[in-house]
């Protein structure tokens, strides 16, 4: 097999996985916290900070003041998939997000989220 095909091979045979990921600021200590049906998309986070196309303007602000050097991109979990049954991906993935803001509660001071109206 060639090496394109061996690729493309690979990558359908790699599991899709969703998760909440973390954006640290390593200088002010200040955190996103985000979810995702797909955790490979967290190099777009990145590149759409590197380009200043994110839609969160404080943390846009500060990786612009700071620069990329002094942020740390982490997974926080990732969602276990029920393999029988109806298993609602986005619902779970929204409870698991929730669990974490209320864990880390990055808002004001000490994050970029904002608190959702309850």
């Amino acid at each position: 097999m060639n090496r394109k095909k061996e690729l493309k091979q690979q990558y359908l045979e790699t599991k899709i996985e969703a998760g909440v990921y973390v954006i640290k600021n390593t200088v002010n200590q200040k955190v996103f916290v985000g979810s995702t049906r797909n955790l490979k998309t967290l190099n777009g986070r990145k590149f759409e900070l590197e380009q200043g196309s994110s839609t969160n303007r404080e943390l846009q602000a500060d990786w612009n003041l700071y620069g990329k050097d002094a942020f740390q991109f982490e997974v926080l979990e990732t969602l276990e998939k029920k393999e029988t049954g109806y298993f609602n991906e986005k619902r779970e993935l929204e409870i698991l997000e929730n669990k974490w803001l209320q864990e880390l509660k990055p808002f004001g001071n000490r994050g970029y989220n904002k608190e959702k109206p309850r």
